[in-house]
């Protein structure tokens, strides 16, 4: 049974860091891309960052394009996602996602199993 588990996030002020994490069990690790969403109150989940099974290509929504940077750790069986220059519109719960195959996913049907999130307020 695949598990995805975040942890990382918080409160942070307008302009600080974050990092948030993702350990995952069930599967080779490596054999799948990874990616992160998030989900606003009252707004549908959306696409932030993805990373191929070997961590060889990133992908990255505009709006967090050169503020966040993803990463894997095969060996660990671990993701992450460094947020820098957070802003109030980040505000959100964070999910990872493990995708369907090695490849890195920006559409929520290209992941079959999903972490329970956690939650990142940027306050102002």
């Amino acid at each position: 049974q695949v598990q995805l588990v975040e942890s990382g996030g918080g409160l942070v002020q307008a302009g600080g860091s974050l990092r948030l994490s993702c350990a995952a069990s069930g599967r080779t690790f490596s054999n799948y891309g990874m990616g992160w969403f998030r989900q606003a109150p009252g707004k549908e989940r959306e696409f932030v960052a993805a990373i191929t099974g070997n961590g060889g290509s990133v992908y990255y929504a505009d709006a967090v394009q050169g503020r966040f940077l993803i990463s894997r750790d095969n060996a660990k069986n671990a993701l992450y996602l460094q947020m820098n220059s957070l802003k109030p519109e980040d505000q959100a719960v964070y999910y990872c996602a493990s995708a369907r195959n090695r490849f890195a996913s920006t559409i929520y049907s290209g992941y079959e199993y999903w972490g329970q999130g956690t939650q990142v307020t940027v306050s102002s």
